[in-house]
Formats: C-alpha cells, structure tokens, sequence
C-alpha cells in the first residue's frame, strides 16, 4: 500500500472517533439553552453522517486488505478494525440513539460487519460471539426506526420529519436507502428493499429537471415544487450512490439500471477539462468540488466493474477524475472540498479538506 493511501486511512480513523463532537463550550451553550432558556436542543449524533461516510472508506479499506500476508496490511487492518470498534461501541454504550435517517449510513457498515460474522461465524477485531447480539440489536434498531419513520403521499421520506413540510431531499436516498436494501437482502425482507428503491424511483419521478435531466436538491410532491438548484454535485453523487449500492441485487437491478445508465451519461458530459466535476455541475467555470468528483467517480468505478457502464468513454472519465482527486490529497487529506450544505440553495462557498471527501475517497482505486 502506498504512502498516500496510509495516510489517508490513519487520518479517516482519527476523524471517525472525533470529528463533529461537541468540545466543553458547545457543551455548557446547549446546558444552558436547554435547562437555563428552556429551549430544544438537537442530541449529539454519535454516528452522523460524516463519520458514516468515514466508516464506509475504511470499512471498503480493510475488506480490500483483509487475507494478504504482509505485516504492513495485517497492522492497517487492525487499526481500521479498532477504530471501527470503538465507534460502534461508542454509539452502543449510548443504547444506540437514532436521531435522524442520516444515522442509517453508519448502519450500513455495522450490518456488513454482522453479515460477514454470521457467515463466517469467524471473530475479529470488532465482532464476536460475545458482541453479535448487541450488533443485531442495533441494526435491528436502525431499520425499525426507518419502517416507522413518517412518509408523504407516495411513500416517500421527508429529509426532517419534524419540520411537517414534507420536503424531500436528493440526499435520503444515498444515507438511508442503501442500508435498507441491505437490510432486506440480508434478511430476505422484501419490505427493506421495496422502501429503498421506491425513494430513488420517486425522486426519478419528481426531482428531476426535465431540460437537463439533472437533480434538484429536493421537492414536495403536494405542490409539484421542485426547490434547491439544478445540478448541485453532491445532489448528483447522493443519488448514483443510493442507485448504484441498491442494484447488488436483482430486485433493484432490474428497476433501477437503465435510469442509472442515463443519469451517468448525462452527468459525465459535464466534466471538467481538469477532470474534476465542479460544485455544481453546470458551472464549468466555478470551483471544482472533490466529495462530487469522488462520488461521481465512485459510481463510474463500479458501473465499470459491474459491466453496467460498458465502452473506453467510461473509463477514461474515470481515469481523468482520479487524477484530478490525486491533485487534492495532501498530508492524508482531501481537500478542495465543499463546505457542508445547510438547505435548499444554501451552499456556502468554502472549500477545505472535509470527511465526505475523504470518506469516498477510500472507497476508490486510487
């Protein structure tokens, strides 16, 4: 394994176990906010959905590295599985508090860690027979609270349930609907499955441009509005993400390939001559984003493997991006990344080195 690669592993299991937790003064403001002002205030999300997006690049990481013999690879899969363990624990000790449908990325990887034990029945790092009931539970638990979480009139999720707007945002169908797929592949549940693809094909349905053929951010089905603009990178990446991790198998495969085919080809076209995919796709001449590169990039990689995407165009889109990505790591970080979203056309413009570029990162052939 190259240096790059080390150190962006070492980074993502540091970041796993500290990035977005509160510090002693964000602490003493809530206290304060809540028992001084009597004032709501939002739990500390132990598993929000940056440190979901880290948990996946390393778990991807450790799958890869699992089985080979150099003590080089035996040590980085140790680590990843100690940090992997911690956070789980974490989270469990907490008795798995789910907060929002974000929550249901990071059970993707805690259902991976509980599939491959019970078909292997073999311990490691972070699961054994001592621990594999508290990893059901608390899968079990996440995809409760998704089968009872509130719907609009065509079954889909509003991205915050409690805000009685049944706004619908691009970004639920990449957090949860992979992990209720997995869930219903696993568990031979075709109610997991049906719920996951039945977001993306609504969002198909009802958040698309019909000029472009991109995304919106998001949309309410009552009105007809579509909200956000056209073309957001991430928005882009959300969706291929929930598409391409809800075709492993042919219940979703035989729904969603062909529009997964289209999307891709009208997305590639918006390729840089850098090789990066900007903040949003159309403006060609704004900044590159590297967490849309890598997602966009992600989605090529294994439509390639999975001989969906077949022809030389494809992987020399995919080549350009990687090189473009491989410009932005630095000190085992990803950076020219875009800055968290907070809404619909609310994008602020800052650009620094984020976990959900590095999170996707990982899960590349980079």
């Amino acid at each position: 394994m190259d240096t790059a690669k080390m150190e962006l592993i070492g980074t993502a299991c540091e970041e796993l176990l500290s990035y977005g937790l509160w510090n002693t003064k964000t602490r003493v403001e809530m206290f304060l906010k809540k028992y001084m002002l009597g004032r709501q205030i939002p739990a500390d999300d132990l598993i929000f959905w940056p440190t979901g997006l880290l948990a996946a690049g390393l778990w991807h990481c450790r799958q890869k590295l699992t089985g080979e013999e150099s003590e080089e690879a035996k040590a980085v899969v140790e680590r990843i599985e100690t940090a992997l363990s911690a956070y789980f624990a974490r989270w469990e000790k907490k008795k798995c508090p789910v907060s929002y449908l974000d929550d249901l990325l990071a059970g993707e990887v805690f259902l991976a860690v509980l599939e491959e034990y019970q078909n292997s029945r073999k311990a490691n790092g972070m699961i054994s027979e001592k621990n594999v009931e508290k990893y059901r539970k608390a899968v079990d638990k996440l995809a409760e609270y998704a089968f009872s979480y509130p719907t609009d009139e065509t079954g889909s999720f509003p991205y915050r349930a409690e805000q009685k707007n049944n706004h619908v945002y691009v970004d639920t169908v990449g957090l949860s609907c992979p992990f209720l797929y997995e869930y219903g592949r696993v568990y031979g549940e075709d109610e997991g499955m049906e719920l996951a693809v039945s977001q993306i094909a609504n969002f198909l349905a009802y958040g698309i441009d019909t000029t472009t053929e991109l995304p919106y951010h998001g949309y309410e089905v009552e009105t007809g509005m579509k909200y956000g603009i056209i073309g957001w990178g991430r928005a882009v990446g959300w969706l291929l993400r929930g598409m391409t991790r809800c075709m492993t198998a042919v219940y979703g495969l035989d729904r969603l390939q062909e529009s997964y085919c289209r999307l891709i080809d009208v997305v590639i076209a918006w390729q840089r001559k850098d090789g990066y995919f900007s903040w949003q796709l159309q403006a060609m001449e704004g900044p590159a984003d590297t967490s849309a590169t890598a997602m966009i990039c992600l989605a090529l990689q294994e439509g390639i493997k999975t001989r969906m995407l077949q022809g030389e165009a494809y992987q020399i889109v995919l080549d350009k991006g990687l090189h473009a990505l491989r410009k932005s790591i630095k000190n085992g970080r990803v950076y020219d990344c875009l800055g968290e979203c907070e809404g619909f056309s609310q994008y602020p413009q800052r650009y620094d080195a984020y976990p959900w570029a590095l999170g996707v990162v990982l899960m590349l052939e980079i």
